[in-house]
């Protein structure tokens, strides 16, 4: 099965518990960012639970979860803001 790399970027909260800004994942063509996100919560479990409310932006736009993922794609972790 062919694999890709995908570029994620973690922000407050997210970056904080996975100790990481920024991590490269492999994954099958022709996942979504939702098993990019499975994929995350396996390797980091300290984040697993943010990840239910955190924004997804793939290559600068938001997106859901259904989204298809390529080869070179930036993913985004948002996690919301709070605070004034």
């Amino acid at each position: 099965m062919a694999r890709m790399q995908v570029d994620v970027l973690m922000f407050a909260g997210v970056r904080d518990r996975a100790g990481t800004a920024r991590v490269r994942l492999e994954l099958p063509d022709g996942s979504t960012v939702c098993a990019a996100v499975e994929a995350l919560a396996g390797r980091f479990p300290a984040i697993r639970e943010q990840l239910s409310r955190v924004a997804y932006a793939l290559n600068c736009c938001y997106v859901q979860s259904s989204a298809y993922l390529k080869d070179g794609d930036e993913l985004a972790l948002i996690p919301p803001v709070s605070g004034g």
